[in-house]
């Protein structure tokens, strides 16, 4: 998509002092100097029912603790809101994940430019089960994208994620009369296990979201982010398909034999925590072409959670 011209100045600094220069271009308006954007609209809380795309399902969840590596896809034409009820802005730096609850804070570093933005996560996407994350055209094109896919590193901020979803008021449920018990005696038990946690969906406040917890501030998170870029290192990595993860190397081996005609190789990752031990992996690829035939020869071959990673130092 070709973008008119705006005018922006980039603060550039180390990855470390990223939260407070927001807070303070939150403060001051941020750095962004191009016409005025209409008001967002504030959108829910949603978490959200497993769902289909791509011929694949999905199963959206809390997770407030979430890194990851993949290919971003850039969005097209768009629907006037985002799958929480936002405004989808096209200049607003947003993105689009398939299961984190909407909406959330993350920042994504492009491993082939070394930049990095911050993007609220408002949005279900992207379709293609190759890419991990669609970005808006502005956010992307801040990462300075190409006409490919980017190279990225997806990092939630957890706790102003958290209190993007602690500050939002819970939707009030009807009330409804119940069947009087009489003489029954009735006990609460604890669900039983793998029981599946209940959807919430919340209402936005119409201001800025923050939250204390205890006597430590929350930074406050507005629904449209201050345009600002952080400069580091590029590491573009090799591209791998990552078929699972496992606990005990047995069953790592399992799968490796499984797709033993797709040359599948399994590894142990020591930082990985105790029940992703062992991973089995297809790869390295030259491109993104040839990560994306052996994603779809994977997942014809049943393995469905399969997805195409960057293994970047």
């Amino acid at each position: 998509m070709h973008l008119p011209a705006r005018r922006s100045y980039y603060h550039v600094t180390q990855a470390a002092r990223l939260l407070p220069v927001l807070l303070l271009a939150a403060c001051v308006g941020g750095c962004h100097t191009g016409p005025r954007q209409a008001a967002p609209q504030p959108g829910r809380y949603v978490v959200g029912e497993p769902y289909q795309t791509g011929g694949l399902w999905r199963y959206p969840r809390e997770q407030f603790e979430y890194a990851d590596t993949g290919l971003a896809a850039v969005a097209g034409a768009h629907a006037p809101q985002t799958a929480n009820g936002e405004t989808y802005d096209p200049t607003a730096l947003a993105a689009g994940h398939r299961t984190l609850q909407l909406p959330a804070l993350a920042r994504v570093t492009s491993l082939e430019t070394g930049r990095a933005v911050l993007v609220r996560i408002n949005d279900r996407g992207p379709a293609d089960p190759g890419r991990l994350i669609e970005l808006t055209p502005r956010a992307a094109e801040l990462l300075g994208g190409g006409k490919g896919p980017l190279r990225v590193r997806v990092q939630l901020l957890e706790a102003e994620s958290r209190a993007m979803a602690g500050a939002l008021a819970e939707v009030p449920l009807l009330s409804v009369a119940t069947a009087p018990r009489g003489g029954v005696q009735a006990e609460s038990l604890a669900p039983p296990p793998g029981a599946r946690q209940a959807v919430r969906v919340r209402g936005a406040a119409a201001g800025p979201v923050a939250q204390a917890t205890g006597n430590a501030a929350v930074p406050t998170v507005p629904l449209r982010l201050p345009e600002q870029v952080w400069q580091q290192p590029a590491d573009p990595g090799l591209l791998y398909i990552e078929c699972g993860s496992f606990a005990r190397l047995e069953y790592a081996r399992v799968m490796q034999h499984t797709l033993a005609g797709l040359g599948p190789q399994v590894s142990t990752d020591y930082n990985a925590p105790r029940e992703r031990a062992f991973r089995v992996r297809i790869g390295p690829f030259a491109d993104t072409t040839q990560a994306d035939a052996m994603l779809d020869r994977t997942l014809r071959a049943g393995v469905s959670d399969a997805r195409i990673v960057v293994d970047s130092r």
